[in-house]
């Protein structure tokens, strides 16, 4: 869905804005065929949440103005891929006026808006939730998709909610190049239709991803590696820096291969964020995980 926003609110060269650390593979989806570049502010993890994550928004566009990028679009993925956590609303709001005032599109991904497992931190608030008149509806636009709440990413399926009638356009048209099969709609057809089984289904999911969560970061902590608290996701974000050689111009490309030497694969420099500090995926079977840890 964000290859399609892209060729719908954009041009070849054409910047994507958002705050560091972010999922690392969204120079793909929204490079490989619309062309757009993303434009990454100059922000920590802590930064991300907070209503003041404007200023670097403003600085960043001013920035990319004066080497002349066109920003067209705000991007957040809320939770936040990798960090786990979802924004407050007050921080999604100063985001809003942000891209009102600039008249800059936003795209809110919530792929993981049903995989918020605690209430330690802020709850999920869509955008779509917030009250009407705070950003244009003709910017707004969210993205969802099958593959992480209802770990159905085979499915292939997805969606783009929006009011603006000329994206819009430009998604149907697009799509008939991403249909997907008969099978999967008649598949999440029933899956959605089934408000007990959903309901079902997504409480047992919360219920596993939280008994995961705790044990992950029991075995962390006995470790002594940092990490960031999360309650959403699948995912941690680790402190290794403290095991990178000290010197090396690819000390995380080292580390990296030193793990996947010992079978265990985290990807260097995925998230943009800071030197060493790798996304790690819990959601497997403890002992799979504790396995991994060991090595």
């Amino acid at each position: 869905m964000h290859e399609i926003l892209g060729w719908a609110i954009g041009d070849p060269n054409d910047g994507i804005l958002t705050s560091k650390p972010a999922y690392g593979r969204l120079e793909l989806d929204f490079g490989n065929k619309a062309g757009l570049r993303m434009i990454y502010a100059d922000t920590t993890w802590q930064d991300a949440f907070n209503p003041n994550v404007v200023k670097a928004f403003e600085k960043t566009l001013a920035d990319s103005h004066a080497a002349g990028i066109n920003i067209r679009a705000v991007l957040i993925i809320n939770p936040n891929n990798p960090i786990g956590r979802c924004y407050p609303k007050q921080t999604l709001i100063s985001i809003m006026r942000f891209c009102q005032r600039h008249q800059l599109h936003l795209i809110s991904d919530e792929i993981y808006g049903s995989s918020v497992f605690s209430d330690e931190f802020p709850p999920f608030t869509s955008v779509l939730s917030i009250e009407p008149g705070v950003i244009s509806d003709q910017l707004l636009h969210v993205t969802y998709g099958f593959s992480k709440d209802f770990g159905a990413a085979g499915l292939r399926l997805g969606c783009v909610v929006t009011r603006n009638i000329s994206i819009l356009k430009v998604v149907q048209m697009t799509t008939r190049f991403h249909n997907p099969s008969g099978a999967s709609l008649a598949i999440a057809n029933a899956m959605l239709e089934d408000r007990d089984w959903c309901n079902t289904f997504l409480a047992t999911s919360r219920r596993k991803i939280g008994e995961a969560y705790a044990f992950v970061t029991a075995e962390l902590l006995d470790l002594g590696i940092d990490f960031v608290p999360a309650n959403a996701g699948f995912f941690v974000y680790i402190n290794l820096s403290p095991y990178l050689m000290q010197g090396a111009a690819d000390a995380e490309f080292d580390l990296s291969q030193r793990l996947l030497d010992g079978g265990v694969f985290l990807h260097p420099k995925e998230e943009h964020g800071e030197m060493g500090w790798y996304r790690m995926v819990y959601t497997q079977e403890p002992r799979i995980v504790a396995e991994g840890l060991r090595r």
